[in-house]
């Protein structure tokens, strides 16, 4: 190992492209539901003041189904073995190997497919597209 992270699968490009059949949906989900969490919090905390503590209750448990929901969502991604990254944006990262060290292939949702991938401590920023030199020596293990 080369004093990277160590993960569980690697992917090469065209399984990474090919898990997002279902990553795309799992993905669609999360951000929709992301947004509708979120909407549902801050319309809790604008009101909570004038909410009876029934009301309250019921919200805060409604929350809480919104949120077991993603989580269920997020254990898929881990299950398929993709990390999420930006729950807002949709941001997956797909562990591969190339050149010998750990690198990450990175997407987003929207994207069309794979295209780009980072080293482990770059992050987003640090995305650079795929080219075919690099495609041919990216490698599962």
């Amino acid at each position: 190992m080369d004093g990277g992270a160590s993960f569980k699968k690697y992917f090469t490009i065209e399984s990474a492209n090919r898990s997002l059949v279902l990553v795309r949906r799992i993905v669609t989900e999360i951000v929709a539901g992301y947004r509708e969490l979120m909407e549902r919090r801050d319309a809790l905390e604008a009101t909570q003041r004038r909410l009876r503590d029934e009301e309250t209750e019921e919200r805060l448990a409604d929350l809480q189904r919104c949120a077991d929901r993603l989580n269920k969502l997020h254990a898929e991604l881990v299950e398929i073995g993709c990390e999420l990254k930006d729950w807002q944006s949709g941001l997956i990262d797909f562990p591969a190997r190339h050149e010998g060290r750990d690198v990450l292939l990175c997407w987003r949702n929207g994207e069309e497919s794979v295209s780009h991938w980072h080293e482990i401590d770059a992050g987003f920023r640090g995305r650079q597209l795929i080219t075919p030199e690099f495609a041919a020596l990216t490698v599962s293990s």
